[in-house]
């Protein structure tokens, strides 16, 4: 028998499928298409870690078993290549981004390939390609012409060693990410998008698509729908008005202050009516260094200035109500202001306490002096004229129904979710392909004149002043209006790194198109993602941002689906040996490529698969690397009791049939640990039997395919099966032959047992008694006694009680 030399296996099988172009995708074939993705990689310089292996391996089993069911795969790859981090490395070494990002794609494809991931390689996209990039500027002329992009000033979070603009989520405790150092709020315009007007439509459609609860429930805590009103109240002396949302109108009897945002326009309307404007000043500025994060979820102590002279009116009772400012509103919710109401509301009770303000009760049953009561289920208000005796909800109606009726208020639907913040002020990006004209104001990029590409330039470091460094190179910001021919200055802040991967999933469809960003024919017959897969740290920010663009090309009808993914799964972390998250600084790290070359790529991807609960974080272990690597060795070993059958033998009919069902469905539902642990027991009972014939070798190569293809690949062709392993069909099982014919059953006398007896699995009581009484041991519990009752459960038990 040939040794088990995986290298040469590895590299041989490797080259056949690259030289055979097997994993192609085909264009309008009569066959089932099933259209399988990954997460594209960021590739940066460090290469894959072992995270990537068990987010690509779980598509991976499901492509290759497609493959082997008869389906047209699609199964591509391409490069996230746009952002920071090149970005900076190239900074410090001085080189250019092009050059970095080609270096590590070149890295990340030879790790991919070594690993043996059946990619279609023709098909790949780089989000930094100009021939890519043409085609994000031209969706987002389109959100342009539609009304969906705008440029408005706004405070963002600035890290003054990065020079960028950090989203919220970057830029958690007042920190950067990713260098540490302390971030500011600085003043800027800053393009959006209109995200929030696709919030009911992306609520909607979660509906319609195979998505775990969990991640439902992050993309609907992130949109954070609530229903309330909009009441208005008076500002004293002048008129004018103060309005705020609220889910709960019950309570407006209760407000004994509002709170508005530091940022507020009323502050500055009314400047010269406040008395204490410098108190406040000093307050904004103040609000001004902290992120958004500090200022609304961190646990913290309530901080305010009251704004002295003015007031509002209670729009019920007609009641003067202080306005507090205060950090812990943001103009992004809601109005940018909001009524307190202490007795009822834990944070305003807090700030209450605080600062003195009253606290009135009006829902009863609490103690509104010791803490807020909050019950809202059986509640009763009190104090309130117009719906006192009533609960709350039928408090919320009338309420409502007389704020609209008296023309104080309206019924309204709020998101938490903000409009999406759409620029960068990097080279490294996208340009926004907007031209600014003194005339005509804002001009898209004609079409014709996509890609608007990234000049060439020798210092792209950022700027002191916040602004992109695009702006310093004159000779490409100046330019010529579109509509008028007069002068005018390009766009000059880039796009973020979201922008690419929020369509790649179509490009994937018609890679090399030029013409459009994919063609009609194309995308009408791949019509979407068949099953998505990625991290649970993608399920909100990209999850939307890819639906909500996707959502957009529907409505105008540049693709055939709403939802750009009928599936989505996620990966758990695997985590270091020592169970904690791997990092350089724990040391805890694994390479992938110090696996493969130790073991092999095929005990690499087992291994990532039997690691433990596809979906739950899961420690690293050197021993069950080992063990793996065992579990093949055995397979090879297999061989030597290879004998000659077409059919399965009688003593392993059940065994084949019951772990190719399992096989099947556990990959099916990401039991992948479960599906090699039941061919590792195959293996053990095969081994003890002695043999295994032809037919049930090959389905057994067929069923570990996707999993190990290298090795299956090389015993098909020693075991002498005609043709190449992924050619042929996936094995189907016989349900009626995954359950054994003879079974063991206990037998209890007076319920304890007593013995086990081997007897047909459709045996009767009378059957089963006869065979029971065949065995000395049970016999001599009965002897002598009277039996009294028998209870006997077919395939289960059998209980005799006597007497």
């Amino acid at each position: 028998m040939k040794s088990y030399n995986y290298k040469t296996i590895e590299e041989k099988w490797q080259k056949i499928w690259e030289e055979k172009e097997i994993f192609k995708a085909v264009d309008f074939s009569d066959k089932p298409k099933f259209y399988g993705l990954v997460e594209f990689p960021y590739p940066s310089g460090v290469g894959l870690h072992v995270g990537h292996v068990r987010a690509y391996t779980s598509l991976e089993v499901i492509s290759r078993k497609r493959r082997l069911e008869g389906y047209n795969v699609l199964f591509p790859i391409g490069w996230d290549a746009f952002g920071l981090p090149t970005e900076n490395y190239a900074i410090q070494t001085g080189r250019h981004p092009r050059l970095v990002t080609d270096e590590n794609i070149k890295v990340f494809t030879q790790q991919l390939k070594e690993i043996g991931y059946s990619f279609d390689w023709d098909r790949t996209v780089d989000t930094t390609d100009p021939n890519y990039y043409k085609w994000t500027q031209w969706i987002f002329l389109k959100l342009f012409e539609n009304d969906l992009a705008f440029k408005n000033k706004t405070y963002v979070n600035f890290c003054n060693d990065c020079k960028v603009v950090l989203a919220n989520e970057e830029s958690q405790d007042g920190v950067c990410d990713r260098c540490g150092s302390e971030v500011v709020q600085m003043e800027k315009d800053v393009w959006f998008l209109k995200i929030r007007e696709y919030a009911e439509k992306l609520l909607e459609g979660l509906d319609t698509v195979d998505f775990p609860q969990r991640i439902k429930l992050e993309q609907e805590n992130w949109i954070g729908k609530s229903t309330g009103a909009e009441v208005d109240f008076e500002i004293n002396g002048v008129d004018d008005k103060l309005t705020v949302f609220t889910t709960r109108p019950d309570t407006l009897y209760g407000v004994t202050f509002m709170v508005v945002a530091p940022e507020h326009p009323l502050i500055e309307k009314y400047n010269d009516k406040i008395e204490n404007t410098d108190e406040i000043k000093l307050y904004q500025e103040q609000a001004r260094k902290k992120t958004e994060f500090e200022r609304v979820q961190l646990a913290k102590d309530k901080s305010g200035v009251e704004i002295k002279g003015i007031k509002v009116k209670n729009p019920l009772n007609g009641e003067l109500v202080p306005i507090w400012v205060a950090d812990y509103v943001m103009m992004g919710y809601g109005t940018g202001a909001i009524m307190a109401v202490p007795g009822h509301d834990t944070r305003d009770w807090e700030f209450a306490r605080k600062f003195d303000i009253p606290i009135v009760e009006v829902i009863g049953g609490g103690n509104v002096e010791e803490e807020a009561f909050t019950d809202i289920e059986k509640g009763i208000l009190v104090n309130s004229d117009l719906i006192n005796g009533l609960n709350v909800q039928d408090a919320k109606t009338k309420i409502m129904d007389h704020l609209e009726s008296s023309g104080l208020g309206k019924r309204t639907v709020n998101y938490k979710m903000k409009d999406w913040a759409f620029n960068r002020q990097r080279y490294w990006g996208e340009p926004i392909p907007i031209i600014h004209c003194s005339k005509c104001g804002m001009v898209g990029v004609p079409e014709d004149e996509l890609p608007v590409m990234l000049p060439e330039v020798d210092n792209y470091k950022p700027t002191e002043t916040g602004e992109s460094p695009l702006a310093l190179i004159e000779d490409w910001v100046n330019t010529t209006c579109p509509k008028c021919g007069g002068e005018a200055k390009r766009e000059t802040d880039t796009m973020p790194q979201w922008a690419g991967s929020s369509w790649y999933f179509l490009r994937y469809m018609d890679a090399r198109n030029d013409k459009r960003f994919a063609g009609e024919d194309k995308l009408d017959y791949w019509q979407q993602v068949d099953w998505y897969n990625g991290g649970m740290e993608h399920v909100t920010r990209h999850l939307i941002y890819s639906r909500f663009w996707h959502r957009f090309l529907y409505d105008l009808g540049y693709v055939p689906t709403p939802e750009p993914y009928a599936k989505r799964s996620a990966q758990g972390l695997i985590l270091g040996a020592d169970g904690e998250k791997m990092s350089k600084s724990r040391g805890n790290v694994i390479n992938p490529r110090d696996i493969i070359g130790e073991y092999g790529a095929d005990t690499l991807r087992t291994y990532i698969m039997f690691i433990g609960d596809y979906e739950k974080p899961a420690p690293w272990s050197d021993n069950g690397v080992k063990g793996c690597k065992r579990f093949l060795d055995r397979l090879w070993k297999l061989q030597e009791i290879l004998e000659d059958g077409d059919n399965y033998s009688k003593e392993n009919e059940v065994l084949m049939n019951k772990t190719i069902k399992k096989v099947t469905e556990d990959y099916e539902n990401l039991k992948f640990n479960t599906a090699i642990a039941a061919m590792m027991s195959m293996i053990n009972e095969i081994n003890a039997k002695g043999s295994i014939n032809k037919r049930e070798f090959s389905d057994l190569l067929l069923l570990l395919n996707p999993v190990a293809p290298h090795i299956t690949e090389e015993l098909w062709q020693l075991a002498g099966n005609e043709g190449m392993l992924h050619e042929r069909s996936w094995p189907e099982f016989d349900e009626s032959k995954t359950v054994e014919d003879i079974i063991e059953m206990a037998v209890q006398i007076n319920g304890k047992v007593r013995g086990k007896i081997m007897l047909p699995l459709k045996s009767t009581q009378q059957e089963a008694n006869k065979i029971a009484m065949e065995d000395d041991v049970i016999k001599s519990y009965v002897e002598g006694k009277s039996i009294v009752k028998e209870i006997f459960v077919p395939g289960r038990i059998y209980n005799i009680v006597v007497k």
